[in-house]
């Protein structure tokens, strides 16, 4: 098969030929069409190369989602260059080792992130040229690039220039990992590994040309362009860009804009179901919605179901590009709490977490993902990349339980389990538990250190508007259901849980909060078994002591004691 067939830079011009005056992008109510959409990729890839930009070349940005953006990454895939996005919710020192990480050539910021850029660029040593994203900016001048520094570097470089056409393998985008359990990490995902899961993906959530799709998913994650917007561009669907998630303002861009399809994590749903209005908005449109991040809870997913929705849930991570496992509707009923069978084109297997062994049949293990989505690795990172892929299979780090029917259920992150008293639990079946308490809207569990048992479950709760319950309650639910080492030892009632720019919940964030209070308990009980261990011998030596010594009364001699 010839190289360069699965590039994605021909995407925005097949289009262009077939539907130009079709609007590609909805940026805040101004219309990008498919032909305008091409046109400004093409001329802003020509100006790349003719400022001497080379295959492989890293271009950063710190942006919102906007139409700008989408400009750029389609320019980025033409002329061969890698689009590294990057959080604008991370301070200046956090993006400032991102870009040490990734070594860009060029640095693009949108105007309202001047300050952040900024002050990221004076922490670093190396000098990196920087200009505004947009029509106005790297769109009418582009900045002669970076070069790299060292012999090999330059030499590489030299190399990628000469080739002027672009391959599957090279690097489009390299997303940097979350980093809520370890530092984040630059995951290279290659022209093949992008085409292959958008693939996969329209076999079971097909975008039609007639649809509308709401992308509200920051484009710094791999589902702000693998999980819809992408195929959506592909297809010749609209985009209607968001710059974050406000369950108002989606409630009424659904209705508004007739909506037909968008992606979320469960906490999106959750609080749009939340949301007074989501009883009297119009939600018509919306025939079909995705679920990603985790297992919707079932009662939120009949409160969608009662709206007419429909909902594909999976499961997915950044190294895997992102989609790996999918639960379509119909299974939804039979098959709750499950995340489904692998998409199309992608294999998985079950393997021990300890000598790496692949297992048969029903089995419960560590998932491990292989196929042309997979990444390339990570970034200038080889160490991390050896443990992440062994023998062509990525390695996710999520313990599975498959079913006799192929089913696969994430138990929980294997890091995230917990060791009570010897025995193992896992938070997320703590938190499906407390989730069917009535007064309960949202939880997480972690564990934290116990002097007694090593570690302990904590939960922290998040309760239904108007609803009450106290720990104790909880406490007393969780255990009508669960052995005794997984029912927590402590539970927090708090207005809103942490959750990072995806939705996940900030596990590492409550571990701390958790330690912290175990420390200070610690510290508590033994100032009081101080304190009691005191009185004791006092009372023992007053007890020993002749009943003829006087008693203590003056005030100077009990300052001196």
């Amino acid at each position: 098969m010839p190289d360069g067939l699965h590039t994605l830079g021909r995407w925005t011009g097949d289009r262009a030929r077939a539907t130009p005056e079709r609007v590609a992008i909805d940026d805040r109510g101004v219309a990008l069409t498919y032909r305008e959409l091409d046109a400004r990729a093409e001329r802003l890839a020509g100006a790349f190369r003719d400022a001497g930009y080379a295959i492989g070349d890293r271009i950063a940005t710190i942006t919102g989602n906007s139409a700008d953006h989408v400009v750029l990454f389609f320019a980025c895939a033409k002329a061969g260059l890698v689009l590294v996005p990057l959080s604008w919710r991370l301070a200046p020192r956090e993006i400032a080792e991102q870009l040490e990480i990734a070594g860009p050539a060029l640095l693009l910021v949108e105007s309202e992130f001047e300050s952040l850029a900024k002050a990221t660029l004076g922490r670093l040593v190396r000098r990196i040229p920087n200009a505004p994203l947009g029509a106005h900016g790297v769109e009418a001048e582009v900045p002669a690039p970076a070069l790299p520094a060292g012999r090999e570097a330059i030499e590489a470089r030299a190399a990628a220039a000469l080739r002027r056409d672009v391959a599957d393998d090279d690097a489009l985008l390299i997303i940097f990992t979350s980093g809520t359990t370890a530092r984040a990490k630059g995951a290279v995902l290659t022209h093949l590994n992008c085409f292959w899961t958008n693939l996969s993906f329209s076999r079971i959530a097909e975008i039609r040309a007639a649809d509308t799709v709401l992308a509200v998913l920051p484009q710094y994650h791999v589902g702000g362009w693998n999980i819809q917007p992408l195929l959506a561009w592909w297809t010749g669907a609209t985009v209607v860009l968001e710059r974050t998630f406000d369950p108002g303002r989606v409630l009424h861009l659904i209705q508004e804009r007739r909506i037909t399809t968008m992606m979320g994590v469960p906490a999106n749903y959750l609080f749009l179901a939340q949301h007074p209005d989501f009883d009297g908005t119009d939600l018509s449109s919306l025939a079909h919605a995705i679920v990603g991040g985790a297992p919707m809870a079932p009662a939120l997913l009949r409160a969608w179901h009662a709206r007419g929705v429909a909902l594909t849930q999976g499961y997915g991570l950044t190294e895997a590009s992102p989609n790996v496992l999918c639960l379509p509707d119909e299974d939804a009923r039979t098959h709750a709490g499950s995340s489904g069978r692998p998409y199309p084109h992608v294999d998985v297997a079950v393997a021990d977490p300890v000598t790496g062994e692949h297992l048969d049949g029903e089995a419960e293990g560590e998932l491990l993902v292989h196929g042309p989505s997979v990444f390339a690795g990570y970034h200038e990172d080889a160490a991390a990349t050896e443990a992440a892929l062994v023998d062509g299979w990525l390695r996710t780090g999520d313990l599975v339980r498959r079913d006799a029917d192929g089913y696969y259920t994430v138990v929980d992150r294997i890091k995230d389990i917990y060791i009570s008293g010897g025995e193992g639990v896992a938070p997320a079946e703590v938190e499906a538990v407390l989730m069917g308490h009535p007064a309960v809207a949202d939880v997480a569990v972690v564990g934290v250190p116990d002097e007694r048992w090593g570690e302990s479950g904590v939960a922290w709760v998040v309760l239904q508007r108007g609803r009450v319950t106290d720990a104790a309650e909880l406490i007393s639910f969780a255990s009508a259901s669960l052995a005794r080492y997984k029912v927590p030892r402590a539970v927090h009632l708090i207005d809103e849980l942490p959750r990072s720019t995806a939705g996940k919940v900030l596990r590492r964030t409550l571990a701390e909060r958790g330690a912290a209070e175990a420390d200070a308990d610690a510290d508590a009980d033994a100032e009081a078994d101080a304190d009691a261990g005191a009185d004791a011998e006092a009372a023992r030596a007053a007890a020993l002591a002749p009943a003829r010594t006087p008693a203590r009364t003056d005030p100077t001699e009990e300052v001196a004691r």
